[in-house]
């Protein structure tokens, strides 16, 4: 048997479930998880389903449900679970996070192939390199901005990455670039109330005796920071933390709940809907 995850988005109307069942029944298909959810903001309709099926010939199987489906103009998806999504790692010094997805990949615990990395530093090469994944050294100044973004392009193309994962990627990309990565881009930011801006926050949030201190997964718009939220993790800190010690924490809880939000891309449980997200739990 061959199992399928397929995701889709419309305006919600009565009948897109039967539609897609009977599509999956058609092609001996049998359904092993189902989650859908209406946006009460934008009436959009999202849902994932995975099933098996005796059928291996996948283009027959997408003819199949886009069929059944055309009235109701979805944007669809369909892969074959075992085809892993495609991503591209964006890093610049601080290792911490690239580490945790290389990890969590070797390990088995996130189902994603990662093709390359991508730095405006060297510091994470031999990282790259003991795990076996391409590394490219792209560095930026203002001058150069412009070609480097079109040098991503073309690595982007070349490893045929679904989405790029920026791993505390210390620079802020285009506005063209970021219309480019639409709704195809992660990032990790550390997350404080209130927000502490620039260089050391941590120091900052330390100065002004923060008791939590979190990160927050998203996607990349070109609004610095605010684009939408994936994934958000907290962790309680007292007076006693050293400024040291908010920076460990802070590391944890990066690394943890961006690989958690690169697992949600990886198995289609995120729906982009507007400047919210659909995510459907693991």
């Amino acid at each position: 048997m061959t199992v399928y995850v397929v995701t889709l988005q419309c305006i919600d109307r009565p009948g897109i479930v039967l539609a897609t069942s009977t599509a999956i029944v058609a092609v001996d298909g049998n359904i092993l998880e189902n989650d859908q959810f209406t946006d009460p903001v934008t009436a959009r309709f999202c849902m994932r389903t995975r099933f098996e099926s005796e059928s291996q010939d996948l283009s027959a199987v997408r003819d199949q449900l886009e069929a059944a489906l055309s009235p109701f103009d979805p944007i669809l998806t369909i892969r074959r679970e075992d085809t892993r999504r495609r991503a591209l790692v964006m890093v610049s010094q601080y290792d911490h996070c690239l580490a945790e997805l290389l990890y969590r990949r070797d390990s088995g615990d996130l189902p994603l192939e990662i093709v390359a990395v991508v730095s405006n530093h060297r510091d994470c090469a031999a990282l790259a390199q003991r795990h076996d994944v391409p590394f490219f050294h792209v560095p930026i100044t203002p001058e150069t901005k412009a070609a480097a973004e079109d040098e991503l392009r073309e690595l982007l193309a070349t490893w045929r990455a679904d989405f790029v994962i920026l791993a505390r990627y210390m620079q802020v990309l285009s506005r063209e670039l970021c219309a480019d990565l639409a709704g195809r881009a992660l990032n990790i930011h550390h997350s404080f109330l209130p927000g502490f801006k620039g260089a050391r926050p941590y120091h900052q949030a330390y100065e002004r005796g923060v008791k939590l201190i979190g990160a927050t997964a998203h996607f990349v718009t070109a609004e610095l920071d605010e684009g939408p939220i994936i994934d958000q993790d907290v962790v309680r800190v007292t007076h006693a933390r050293r400024p040291e010690d908010l920076v460990a924490l802070g590391r944890d809880v990066e690394r943890s709940v961006l690989a958690r939000a690169a697992h949600l891309l990886a198995e289609d449980r995120v729906a982009l809907v507007g400047q919210r997200t659909v995510v459907f739990s693991q």
